[in-house]
């Protein structure tokens, strides 16, 4: 990834809906991209920016799975670069600079409902699949990933 003309911002929910809506809600209402959550105070959005575009996004949500005994949870929700944009390392650019602010706030683990088509993405950024794939209506297979995060690193 060339540095130079990228970096990364926290960011509104809104402005999210530009790259959400294309790469993850294609063909559905602008309103699909409104996730539960996006406004609360707890939840952080970021994007990755080429000069002055959006290129890629990624959303927090403060929310425990019971699933894992962690106390301070959060979940990746959103995650999304433009088709264009893919391949050149900024989602994993993306992830890492979360990375570093989700330990300031001492989290303990990350976790999201991944699609089936981006598990071995996040395999390479440090996730595990948990349990059996599941379906998420009109969107298709899931599979539950998480990342243990040390907040004293």
């Amino acid at each position: 990834m060339k540095k130079q003309n990228y970096y990364i911002k926290q960011i509104s929910a809104i402005d999210t809906y530009a790259v959400r809506h294309p790469v993850l809600r294609a063909g559905k209402p602008i309103t699909s991209c409104i996730f539960e959550g996006d406004d609360l105070e707890t939840t952080m959005h970021f994007g990755i920016y080429d000069n002055d575009e959006l290129v890629g996004v990624c959303s927090f949500l403060k929310n425990n799975n019971p699933k894992f005994p962690e106390f301070r949870q959060y979940q990746l929700r959103g995650m999304a670069v433009l088709k264009s944009q893919q391949g050149l390392g900024l989602g994993q650019e993306l992830l890492k600079y979360c990375d570093t602010i989700l330990k300031l706030e001492k989290t303990e683990l990350i976790w999201c409902n991944a699609r089936e088509v981006a598990v071995s993405f996040y395999k390479k950024n440090g996730y595990s699949p948990i349990g059996e794939p599941f379906n998420i209506k009109d969107i298709g297979p899931h599979f539950v990933m998480k990342k243990q995060l040390n907040p004293e690193t």
